[in-house]
């Protein structure tokens, strides 16, 4: 049966029209199998944006997708954006040849691009961003159509790619992980006007065929590896309206026509990078300009008067460069920002500023939200002028030289929300106005000279996250409404003179993290209810004088990682439930009263972890902490010993007493005519060793273990007492003057201090030798690491200077807070400060952690007002011409005076700037009054890169020549320590800081480092 062209297309007609989901006469079933083929390839679709993909529906109407109405069945757009979908983009996309529109962006699509894509001819838009896409960007050349290409926030690699469409509006490749150089074939894309790759690797510059883009509006290049001077092919393209250069190794000055060449400029970006000179003073010239940031370069004179042309501000960021502001004049700019009416943050952090600021300050717009003057020397009252700026959110006001007293008026600044105002010289009483400030979130008022108490009031902030006001003078208890907070996730009251017990309240703080309230006199329990803030990670209440038990409540804080105990009077033994935190990683309970066996599980297993020491009545634990065997008494042995020590024991030691008595008195005639000097009576019980002991321990003081020479005799390494590791034997030359009156010194000094940074005393010996000499010892912990001259200057080799020992930035600055915290706890934290008086690298000594510990306490003498007095000499007088050691002696000592803290603070400033510019004071180099910290004081901070240890430019990638502000996190670092060591040295002891102000500085300067990594 013949059937007419006529009847068979009624036949397809009607096979369609009941068929329609698997058949098109146009599309002939390809789209809806290649939609089916993108499906099975998504592992998981938690929204079932998917679930109408199927053949109950025409898949014209599947979610996401659109048809064509002049091509029926030919899909044209796909849109999955946010969906959630997990899986990878099946290359069957590519048989959607009506496609114009892609977008799969925010997704966990994974795996590579499909290259089938790039054959979509009629594809105008593909966003694929926000995926974890991988692989390199397959060529879109053939996409003649494309007009947007969003891949960013993915991790795609290889090289930027060099050939695209000729059509290409906007090319969005940021945050990938692209390497080579930004290809100058884009220039030929005359219709590109968006081109953003930020945070990648690309290297190189801008190519000066750039100069041909006639539209390019937004050029973002940011965070990437270019180099070289400022592109001055950008002064071509005056229809830019967005740059950014930023974190990149770009260097030279920028050129002084910026603002003429480009006055489109809305957004203008160059932080993080090497540039130098001033700033143009064209860029007002660009008057749309409302966002300019150019932090952490190094730019240099004042800041544009001319700069409050720029109405339009919203955000001016000159942070962390050496801009000037010293007289009346340098500070016009202020004023003159008085005109961008619409400003919100402001931020000159880190600059050369100094003296007091104009009250031109309030003249800024009541629009300014955030206001950064911190890290710089600006002194006098708090600003009166931020009382006008009554919309603030943040004021940063740290690192500065400002004193007098807080203002009551802050607290009217009702939208405040983060207050610093840390490391400077404020006085009085915590204002209570504070507590009105509903929005407050964060307050910083660390390191003051507050006084008075922690206002209760403050109890009555109902979103305060981060509460910090350590290393202050203030006194009495925490209030319990502190600890009622909701939102409560910092407290750190650390080296203040706080003396109540903790408020059982404090389980009540929910949401706590982080609990610091070391270095107070914190009295009383330790709150069991502590337990119940089941959200901290570090709780440190060490050197304080709290007693009891340890709350076995404390395994209830599983998130918990350090427990620092340590220094207090706490009794009982040790909770063996602690073993059950799973997260802790430091644990320090030593130096205290506690007893017992030491547990073996979780923690206590790690013995590089945890600090028991200190605590004479525990036993057990794990072999490498080198404890006393655990033993008991059965309760039916107890009568037997008591029969046998009275029929045997009690005899044969009245006897021995008799025999004892004869012999001490044939000793007592036979040097009755001889100076000896009484032994030392020690705050605490130590293991008593005698003469013959020490000479077994150290092999008969044999050459082989000797480890050191002193001023006043040698030290020896030995095995001492059972199961023991290693212990230093330090025997005094008697011979040599003033070494009996260096061991008493040292027995007095160190009898009763307790600190983890301090040098352990294990026992003395105080007898005679076998020629029957006076003899002398005193037995310390032994540190394996050797001392921190022998760290600095020792070769890997063995041989030659340019081979020394490795030593990095992070462990420079842990030695050197750990030398402060001791020296802060000599000065400020012992009943009667401690003068050390011969702080050297040599009496530092680093343990298995590296960790430091001051030793030689020979010199060490008792603080009387502003003046000291030696342990070994009752009169005020120094009994040494000079008192300390040649290159470390404060210039006040040098003639033999009274020494005193600040001659201690000058000590530790010299070995501050050694630990780290790596040269030693009495180095050749330093003669004709050249002087380790001149040499510092003039190369500061200009040359600083020029004359700090080449080892840690290496470290840290950095040359010689580099900018010093070019990386805010390392080379700040090592500016401000420097700078620490320069505020130590000065020539008027009044000048220098305090050890405490210094420990706590180095903390917050070590800790901002290290949270860059």
């Amino acid at each position: 049966m013949k059937i007419t062209a006529v009847g068979q297309l009624i036949l397809v007609l009607m096979a369609c029209s009941s068929h329609a989901v698997i058949c098109s006469t146009f599309g002939n079933g390809t789209d809806q199998l290649s939609l089916l083929e993108f499906k099975k390839a998504i592992s998981l679709d938690p929204q079932q944006s998917l679930i109408s993909w199927n053949d109950s529906t025409n898949y014209c109407s599947w979610e996401g997708v659109s048809c064509s109405l002049k091509n029926p069945g030919r899909v044209t757009s796909l849109n999955l954006t946010n969906r959630a979908l997990v899986g990878h983009i099946s290359p069957s996309l590519g048989n959607l040849t009506f496609l114009k529109y892609l977008a799969l962006l925010k997704n966990a699509l994974s795996g590579e691009i499909p290259p089938s894509l790039g054959h979509l001819r009629r594809l105008q838009y593909l966003y694929l961003s926000g995926n974890t896409l991988q692989g390199s960007i397959p060529s879109f050349a053939n996409c003649s159509e494309l007009k947007v290409l969003w891949v960013h926030r993915n991790n795609l690699t290889g090289q930027f790619p060099a050939d695209w469409p000729p059509n290409l509006q906007q090319l969005q490749l940021s945050i990938n992980n692209l390497t080579g150089t930004i290809p100058a074939s884009l220039a030929n894309i005359t219709s590109l006007n968006v081109l953003s790759c930020v945070y990648n690797h690309i290297e190189g510059n801008i190519p000066n065929e750039f100069a041909k883009l006639p539209n390019l509006q937004t050029l973002y290049v940011g965070s990437n590896q270019l180099s070289g001077s400022f592109p001055q092919v950008l002064l071509n393209l005056s229809t830019l309206i967005n740059l950014s250069l930023g974190l990149n190794h770009l260097s030279g000055e920028v050129p002084s026509n910026l603002g003429s060449a480009l006055p489109n400029l809305e957004i203008f970006e160059l932080p993080v990078n090497f540039f130098h000179g001033r700033i143009p003073s064209s860029l007002t010239n660009a008057s749309n300009l409302y966002f300019l940031e150019l932090s952490n370069n190094n730019f240099t004179g004042l800041v544009p008067r001319t700069i409050g042309e720029l109405n339009k501000l919203q955000m001016l960021n000159l942070e962390w460069n050496q801009l000037q502001a010293h007289r009346e004049q340098d500070w016009e700019f202020l004023q003159s920002l008085g005109n961008c009416t619409e400003l919100q943050v402001f931020s000159m952090t880190g600059n050369r500023l100094q003296g007091h600021v104009p009250s031109s300050l309030g003249n800024l717009s009541d629009q300014l939200q955030e206001l950064h003057l911190a890290e710089s020397k600006l002194s006098g009252d708090f600003p009166s002028g931020i009382a006008n700026l009554q919309n603030l959110i943040i004021v940063a006001l740290g690192a500065n030289l400002f004193t007098g007293v807080l203002p009551e008026w802050l607290g009217t600044i009702k939208t405040l929300q983060k207050v610093s105002l840390g490391s400077n010289f404020f006085t009085g009483a915590i204002p209570s106005s504070f507590s009105n400030l509903s929005q407050l979130g964060e307050l910083y008022l660390d390191s003051n000279q507050l006084v008075g108490q922690l206002p209760p009031s403050f109890g009555t902030l109902p979103i305060l996250q981060v509460l910090i006001v350590s290393n202050n003078n203030l006194h009495g208890s925490i209030p319990k409404e502190i600890f009622r907070i909701p939102t409560i996730v910092q407290i750190s009251l650390s080296f203040n003179n706080l003396d109540a017990p903790l408020h059982n309240d404090i389980g009540k703080a929910k949401q706590l993290t982080y609990l610091q309230l070391s270095s107070n006199n914190i009295s009383g329990y330790i709150p069991s209810t502590l337990g119940d803030s089941e959200s901290l990670e570090d709780i440190e209440l060490d050197h304080n004088v709290f007693s009891g038990s340890i709350p076995a409540s404390l395994e209830n804080i599983k998130t918990l990682k350090v427990l620092n105990l340590s220094y207090n009077n706490l009794s009982g033994s040790i909770p063996a439930s602690l073993g059950n935190l799973q997260l802790v990683e430091q644990l320090d309970l030593s130096f205290n009263n506690l007893k017992g066996e030491v547990p073996t599980k979780g923690i206590f297993k790690n013995t590089t972890a945890i600090r028991v020491g200190g605590n004479p009545g525990l036993c057990g634990g794990s072999l490498e902490l080198h404890l006393l065997t655990c033993s008991s008494t059965p309760l039916n042995s107890v009568k037997h010993k008591q029969f046998i020590f009275l029929k045997v024991a009690l005899p044969i030691a009245i006897m021995t007493s008799l025999v004892i008595a004869i012999s001490i008195m044939w000793f007592w005639n036979r040097k009755q005519n001889r100076q000896s000097i009484s032994s030392p009576s020690f705050g605490r019980k130590f293991p008593k060793v005698s003469y013959s002991d020490l000479v077994r321990a150290t092999e008969g003081f044999s050459a082989s273990n000797l480890i050191g020479r002193g001023r006043y005799g040698s030290v020896y390494q030995g095995k001492l007492f059972p199961e023991r590791n290693l212990v230093a034997v330090k025997v005094f030359n008697l011979e040599t003057r003033g070494a009996g009156k260096s061991f008493i010194a040292e027995c007095n000094a160190l009898k009763n201090v307790r600190h983890r940074n301090l040098i352990t005393i294990l026992t003395a010996c105080s007898s005679i030798d076998s020629s029957g000499n006076d003899f002398k010892a005193l037995v310390y912990e032994f540190m394996p690491r050797g001392d921190l001259h022998n760290l600095l200057y020792s070769t890997r080799d063995g041989n030659g200077s340019s081979n020394l020992s490795y030593v990095s930035l992070a462990q420079r600055l842990n030695i050197a807070v750990d030398v402060s915290d001791a020296l802060a706890y000599l000065h400020h934290n012992h009943q009667g400060s401690i003068v050390h008086s011969d702080l050297k690298p040599s009496n530092i000594l680093l343990d298995d952690n590296m960790t430091a510990h001051v030793g030689d306490f020979g010199l060490a003498a008792f603080k009387s007002d502003s003046a000291a007095s030696s342990f070994g000499d009752s009169s005020l007088t120094s009994s040494f011409a000079i008192k300390g050691t040649i290159g470390y002696v404060a210039p006040e000592c040098a003639g033999g005076g009274r020494v005193s803290t600040a001659s201690d603070i000058y000590s530790f400033g010299i070995v501050l700037l050694e630990i780290f510019i790596r040269r030693k004071p009495t180095d050749d180099m330093f003669k004709d009054g050249l002087s380790i910290s001149k040499y510092t004081e003039i190369n500061f901070p200009d040359k600083m890169l020029q004359i700090v240890d080449p080892q840690l430019l290496r470290e840290l990638d950095i040359c010689q020549e580099t900018s010093i502000n070019v990386e805010k996190n390392e080379v700040c670092c090592l500016l401000s320590v420097l700078n620490i060591g320069l505020h130590c040295t000065k020539l008027v002891p009044g000048e220098r800081m305090s050890m405490q102000e210094v420990a706590s500085k180095l903390h917050g300067i070590r800790d901002e480092y290290l949270r860059g990594y």
